[in-house]
């Protein structure tokens, strides 16, 4: 560990440790709506108390009421903890910074079975970029994960039903191996607390040859996808 984690780094690990909290709580709830929940009060309420400041946006209502000890995740992952920060980033305060939350990426699936679609996705920003990320698969076969590992060329999502806690953490793990993730227009996404929860320009990334995929995306698709 270093001597002095940086913000930043310190809530990457306590989300890796939040999330792997989270996945055993999926695991756990045969009910689609009691694992969002659980999940989400979980991460949001572990987060929050830990870091009073930062601004975190979840896919269900953040929970008000008392949250069960159980549930809480006070941990921190140590590999994490010594890693050094970024130094464009390692001066960044708490207040900074805004998490985005999907407790239960994949419900329909969830639901119907397909628990390889299943992931628990924590997205944080800073100045409208996502810059840090964490999912979690209870289960396995997520397709920016298949990118990551050169399973699969591109993922594109041509509606515009994908929302922030969708991309954030995808997009930012994508960069950092130097994938690309943006809307099918090639814009990339903007993360402030302040923006439209709605990804309305749908989703394309690639770990390699981004412009190509998004070459081939008929222009009927792009114009009916308004960003």
């Amino acid at each position: 560990m270093t001597s002095n984690p940086s913000v930043l780094m310190r809530l990457v690990a306590s989300a890796y440790s939040v999330a792997n909290k989270a996945g055993v709580i999926c695991g756990a709830n045969d009910l689609q709506t009691k694992a969002d929940r659980l999940v989400q009060m979980s991460i949001c309420s572990s987060l929050a108390r830990k870091f009073p400041k930062v601004t975190i946006i979840g896919e269900e209502d953040l929970p008000t009421e008392k949250v069960d000890e159980e549930l809480l995740e006070d941990g921190q992952c140590e590999e994490i903890l010594k890693k050094a920060c970024p130094q464009q980033y390692a001066a960044i305060k708490e207040e900074e910074l805004v998490v985005w939350v999907d407790p239960l990426d994949g419900t329909k699936e969830y639901t119907e079975g397909l628990l390889d679609h299943v992931t628990v996705l924590i997205g944080i920003a800073y100045e409208g970029k996502a810059i840090a990320g964490v999912i979690n698969q209870p289960y396995y076969n997520y397709e920016i994960i298949q990118l990551v590992e050169g399973k699969a060329s591109a993922y594109v999502f041509a509606s515009p039903g994908c929302k922030k806690w969708d991309t954030c953490a995808p997009e930012a793990i994508l960069h950092a191996v130097g994938g690309k993730l943006t809307d099918i227009h090639g814009n990339f996404f903007r993360y402030n607390k302040e923006v439209k929860h709605m990804n309305s320009g749908g989703v394309l990334a690639a770990l390699r040859n981004h412009d190509y995929y998004a070459s081939r995306v008929p222009e009927t698709v792009k114009q009916a996808l308004v960003p």
